[in-house]
């Protein structure tokens, strides 16, 4: 055992010999954090930008890559952008040239990420937004490929969608992503909806047949884990923050202008059965309705709705009555998925209503379901997800502080989001270090182990000991600077190339196997 203990140490002296001469003479590692309070890091102006028309090639399987590509995409920087246009940006009439069903998300994501120049796609696709966010290590390529598949799924070109888009890239990007899961980017604040509609997002891009990959699906789950924050931990969310609650605010404000009719005595139907219509019914059984009517195309979900609320005299109707239904409401809700429009103003002077009684048709609908000339249709007044921003003045006024408190959260979030990515470039100076650590680790082993072999009291469990000993070693002597590393963010380029000087990892076998000869004279 007494030449056991020796080899233990011949074993432990060399491995530290091999590091003290690269690394203990180096300096310093400086730690940078990011102002999480004032969120400088996410204070830049949002870049309103399009790309240039580029040829794109068809949509093939993509190969899956290998650790070496990966490592090298790790080693570039794989950030994150969001491209797209919302109801800030873009009128509806563009909008729902874009709007995409939920069904269809992942097929949009695969198209996008087909011809390779964008490594992960997510589609985000509602009645106030559509947006593509994606991440890439060649930006300028990858702006110009997604530019390119909106301007080909919307017809219009390049030029008019300039107009309309906007581009953020980095933390301009996660910072986007992070207030629109929030609620602080919609045009309800601290709307509810828009949380399960990123949840959606994030879960399509993590399917099979999804192109979320490592770094997208980690921003969106972060985000979603941040609008959850955002609701339990302030106010935010209290109050009429849907589209629905909303559109209700807006008939109820304006039925006395437009239909000099209260409220109350109004009678009010919508058109279609889904989230929508169950939301309306939430908002409008709270303010007292006693009397509603639905059309739909069948009978299963607004008999659903029947149970839900026992309270409301709810009325069904077919599709086929749509205009007597008409005729006899004050306020009509369209809320459906048809892509046409239901009601224009042909449509409403072919039935008889031009002219006559006052009319009141809300679409919450996109694409619409009313087109816009109704209005010049005598007593009928017609409004979309755009006219409501009367009612979101007031509630933004209402919420500015919580709006404040909100965005500390968020941009908590945001900072370990980033920290995390930040990361992600040291992965191939750690797998190096790993390595060079590894073969010193085994030339001394190797020597060692020549002059264990020629004594006969060894077998193999002591020679075992002695290389799990070395392993242990060498973990013990990474497990900082790999750690230090991993924690690094803005000054992680700097350490690594401080790491990197310090350990010589830029060296070779050669050189290395010189500087072993020169330590054991």
């Amino acid at each position: 055992m007494k030449l056991c203990s020796i080899a233990l140490l011949l074993t432990a002296s060399g491995l530290a010999s091999a590091f003290t001469a690269t690394s203990l003479s180096g300096g310093n590692f400086v730690n940078y954090r990011r102002d999480v309070t004032s969120g400088s890091q996410f204070g830049r102006p949002l870049a309103m930008v399009a790309s240039q028309e580029v040829e794109t090639n068809n949509p093939s399987t993509r190969r899956k890559k290998t650790k070496q590509e990966r490592l090298d995409l790790a080693s570039k920087g794989l950030d994150v952008h969001v491209v797209g246009l919302s109801i800030h940006h873009a009128d509806v009439d563009v909008r729902e040239k874009l709007a995409i069903p939920e069904a269809t998300w992942n097929e949009a994501s695969r198209q996008i990420c087909s011809s390779g120049e964008v490594e992960e796609a997510a589609v985000l696709s509602t009645c106030n937004r559509f947006e593509v966010y994606y991440s890439a290590s060649d930006p300028r390529t990858a702006m110009a490929c997604v530019t390119n598949y909106l301007s080909e799924r919307s017809g219009l070109p390049v030029s008019a969608l300039r107009k309309n888009l906007f581009m953020l890239s980095g933390d301009d990007a996660v910072w986007h992503v992070m207030r629109v899961s929030g609620g602080l980017d919609s045009l309800i604040v601290g709307e509810g909806q828009i949380l399960s509609q990123v949840r959606q997002c994030h879960l399509h891009s993590i399917e099979e047949d999804g192109c979320g990959g490592k770094v997208l699906s980690r921003l969106l789950n972060k985000a979603v884990k941040a609008g959850k924050r955002v609701r339990s931990e302030t106010a935010i969310s209290k109050g009429s923050v849907s589209i629905s609650s909303a559109a209700v605010e807006l008939s109820e404000m304006l039925c006395m202008q437009d239909l000099n009719l209260p409220f109350s005595e109004a009678r009010l139907t919508a058109v279609g059965s889904g989230k929508m219509t169950r939301l309306l019914l939430t908002h409008l059984a709270s303010r007292g309705l006693e009397r509603f009517t639905i059309l739909n195309r069948s009978l299963a979900r607004p008999q659903e709705l029947q149970e839900q609320f026992p309270d409301v005299d709810i009325e069904i109707k077919l599709m086929d009555d749509l205009w007597d239904v008409i005729g006899q409401s004050d306020i009509v809700y369209t809320a459906t998925g048809c892509e046409d429009y239901l009601v224009d103003e042909i449509l409403l002077e072919e039935n008889g209503l031009a002219g006559g009684k006052p009319l009141m048709l809300v679409d919450i609908a996109v694409p619409r379901n009313v087109n816009e000339d109704c209005n010049d249709v005598p007593n009928v007044h017609a409004y979309n997800v755009d006219d409501l921003k009367a009612v979101v003045a007031k509630n933004t006024a209402m919420r500015q502080k919580e709006m404040i408190e909100a965005e500390i959260l968020l941009k908590e979030e945001a900072y370990e989001f980033g920290t995390w990515r930040d990361s992600l470039s040291a992965i191939p100076t750690i797998n190096q270090l790993q390595e060079k650590a590894n073969s010193f680790r085994e030339e001394e082993l190797e020597k060692c182990t020549r002059k264990l072999s020629q004594n006969n009291n060894f077998n193999d469990k002591e020679l075992e000991a002695v290389e799990r000993l070395s392993r242990g070693i060498v973990n013990k002597l990474l497990h900082g600077p790999m750690s230090h590393l991993r924690k690094a963010d803005e000054g992680s380029q700097t350490a690594i190339k401080e790491l990197s000087d310090m350990f010589q990892l830029g060296e070779d076998k050669k050189s290395r196997g010189n500087n072993g000869k020169s330590r054991r004279r």
